[in-house]
């Protein structure tokens, strides 16, 4: 297994992703599929990262390895202070909950919950107490022109209402990343770029370090670092 070059490099305060050597293989029968194949890779905090990559490039699987989502089964990865090529299950579920923000393309609401109650629900599962919890859902509630909107159930929202609400659940922890995947991929034009600079605004306003994997040129004008991916390989941009 590759080690890192030095404690200085593994322990960079202003690198919120680092990746050395970084690879996932599954096994599908007999055959085995790379999904990330050997990536180093450095991000600083606070960076507004665009990936890029066609579909099958590795980009859902290089953000649900950062997510804590999936496992590598190779190389290194530090994101945010934890090194998860070491975490165990609980260590894991810690980092999701409490470091990372993810945003999906499906939005993953949960259809029986009001806005409010989606928003907060990550925030209880860790433990948070329910009135600063409540206090600070309201709040991102607002910003994101839903405060009108906290007592509808997820059925009762347009696309780019049920998105912003995602958004919302995303930062409830007040994670340092915010991973977004395909996050504009089930919205019409107008809303996929209402997202999109929502998404660059919440990297400015609450300094999160944000990462969106996307076919879309929306994000392009935001980035202030554009990664492509090709065969779990990155290649120029």
């Amino acid at each position: 297994m590759p080690s890192w070059p030095s404690s200085a490099t593994a322990d960079a305060p202003d690198r919120i992703v680092q990746a050395l050597g970084l690879t996932r293989v599954y096994a599908i029968g007999a055959v085995q599929v790379v999904g990330i194949d050997g990536i180093d890779l450095s991000i600083p905090d606070g960076a507004f990262v665009v990936l890029k990559g066609d579909s099958g490039s590795g980009k859902s699987t290089l953000l649900s390895l950062l997510g804590g989502l999936d496992r590598l089964t190779g190389g290194q990865l530090r994101v945010a202070g934890r090194d998860l090529s070491r975490c165990n299950e609980a260590a894991l579920t810690d980092f999701r909950r409490t470091a990372v923000g993810m945003i999906f393309q499906s939005f993953n609401l949960l259809p029986t919950l009001s806005v409010l109650e989606n928003v907060c629900l990550p925030a209880l599962l860790a433990g948070s107490n329910l009135h600063e919890i409540r206090s600070r859902a309201l709040g991102l509630l607002e910003w994101l022109g839903l405060a009108n909107r906290t007592q509808h159930r997820p059925r009762q929202l347009s696309g780019g209402e049920m998105q912003r609400t995602a958004i919302a659940r995303a930062l409830i922890n007040e994670p340092a990343i915010v991973l977004a995947d395909e996050p504009t991929g089930n919205l019409d034009s107008g809303n996929a770029r209402k997202v999109m600079a929502l998404l660059a605004d919440l990297n400015r306003r609450f300094d999160r370090t944000v990462v969106v994997a996307t076919h879309s040129d929306l994000a392009d004008g935001f980035a202030s670092v554009v990664l492509a991916l090709q065969d779990g390989r990155l290649v120029p941009p």
